[in-house]
């Protein structure tokens, strides 16, 4: 269960300060959201901006691999420069990923917005399907709700040339 549903007496103040002891040792944690209706879940990292890195998220995955996911590439971000809008990271034993600048971090990760306050810059981790369609390609196979995109795409991507690197991998040359 979530620390919410264990602690229903808990104000969101409470629920705050709980993530900020858990922030006082780690550098960042991961937010699930819950699907709702029609809206896909999503997950979130919250604490990377406080080490001046933008924040990630990614939409219509399950949480445990959102959360795999967010955690790997996070790792990296930490250590490195953070991938840039229309970077495509072909992550080893992951899903393919195009980087997307989130228009308004701060309307869909509310936790981090709290704690960060409404000025912080976030990065969505956009995935191609099992068939290499992306969300904006026709045929994209996204389950139920799909994959929302929370910002528009770079002008360049991979594909007119833009840069591919590898996370988790040796960073010393380009993508193959």
């Amino acid at each position: 269960m979530c620390w919410q549903c264990d602690h229903p007496g808990a104000t969101w103040q409470d629920y705050l300060e709980h993530l900020r002891e858990l922030l006082e040792q780690h550098c960042w944690i991961v937010q699930g959201v819950q699907r709702e209706r029609r809206r896909p879940p999503y997950a979130y990292t919250v604490g990377l901006a406080a080490h001046g890195r933008p924040e990630l998220v990614v939409t219509g995955m399950p949480y445990d691999r959102a959360v795999e996911l967010l955690n790997r590439v996070a790792e990296h971000v930490v250590h490195a420069d953070a991938p840039r809008p229309g970077e495509v990271l072909p992550l080893p034993g992951g899903p393919v990923t195009e980087i997307v600048r989130v228009t308004e971090p701060a309307v869909h990760l509310a936790v981090a917005a709290a704690l960060n306050g409404p000025q912080f810059t976030a990065l969505q981790l956009v995935y191609a399907d099992d068939r290499g369609h992306w969300p904006w390609d026709a045929g994209f196979r996204g389950g139920n709700g799909g994959q929302p995109v929370l910002g528009a795409r770079a002008a360049v991507s991979w594909r007119a040339g833009g840069r591919r690197r590898r996370v988790g991998a040796d960073d010393s040359g380009p993508a193959s």
